[in-house]
């Protein structure tokens, strides 16, 4: 099954809803950062927040999101233009927790709960919209829940899973988010709450092969598709943008590099990709700063 999200909407219970399956995106993600278990799981369920959180933005607007709970994992951070493209890292690939009572892979633990989950928008104003809320639990899901609710007052019920191989490998990787709309009545949050309370996991019925829209029809049976988008992990550095960003060392820094090192290597964040300068080249940068 390709990676890829739907949007949809349930008039009878006043909901508007997203779905989505980012198992392969995360297997690129996972062999270019080497991510252990519970960092798998942990940028798969950010990943897959991130990219229904960008579908909600009609006019592609740039998106960052970042979190860090100060837990061993340290920063995670994703962005999308809301395009289907995403680009993700976190601080710390090498972390693996399983939870005692349950065996699960440790998110929360990874993750912690002492710090703030952060979404920026740049929507082409003079100033980028930005909501910053208090991290919940860790396990992301909760957090991206919490946000809505504080940050854009939305009601939302957040569901994210990953289950990852004992070899490594990614078996399955989604979501799907549930919002009511204002016009939404007890009677609404009564069926969704009923039908939330025993709900296989979103990990498992992807697994099983189950598509976005079979799961939200799991849930409601006359959900109406509105969209579907593509969705993939691709990165947008450059040599180009990696010697932009030496520009702004200092021309202290970069002749310290030259008589140093006669050279650099700059690695991406989001990638790993590696851009190497050599000595002639820094001289030249060096000169145009100059």
């Amino acid at each position: 099954m390709k990676d890829y999200l739907v949007r949809g909407l349930v008039e009878s219970k006043n909901c508007r809803v997203f779905a989505c399956t980012t198992k392969q995106l995360l297997e690129i993600a996972r062999q270019k950062h080497d991510l252990w278990p519970t960092a798998s799981a942990t940028l798969g369920r950010f990943m897959s927040a991130t990219l229904m959180l960008g579908a909600m933005n009609k006019n592609h607007e740039k998106m960052t999101v970042t979190m860090n709970g100060g837990g061993t994992i340290g920063t995670i951070m994703a962005c999308t233009n809301s395009d289907g493209k995403i680009k993700a890292f976190v601080a710390n690939p090498h972390v693996h927790y399983t939870y005692e009572d349950t065996g699960k892979l440790g998110v929360g633990m990874a993750v912690g709960n002492q710090g703030t989950l952060q979404v920026i928008k740049d929507m082409g104003l003079k100033e980028p919209f930005v909501g910053t809320v208090p991290i919940q639990t860790g396990e992301i899901g909760e957090d991206f829940s919490y946000y809505f609710m504080v940050s854009e007052q939305i009601p939302s019920v957040v569901s994210l899973g990953v289950l990852v191989d004992s070899t490594n490998e990614i078996l399955s990787s989604g979501g799907f988010i549930i919002q009511l709309l204002p016009e939404a009545t007890d009677v609404d949050i009564s069926y969704i709450e009923e039908k939330m309370r025993n709900f296989p996991a979103i990990s498992s019925l992807l697994h099983e092969g189950h598509s976005p829209e079979e799961i939200l029809k799991m849930i409601f049976d006359d959900v109406e598709i509105l969209e579907t988008q593509d969705l993939s992990f691709e990165c947008d550095c450059s040599k180009e943008k990696m010697k932009n960003a030496l520009m702004t060392v200092g021309k202290e820094e970069i002749q310290a590099m030259i008589d140093e090192d006669h050279g650099c290597e700059m690695t991406c964040q989001f990638c790993n990709s590696k851009y190497t300068f050599s000595e002639e080249e820094l001289k030249e940068l060096l000169e145009s700063i100059q």
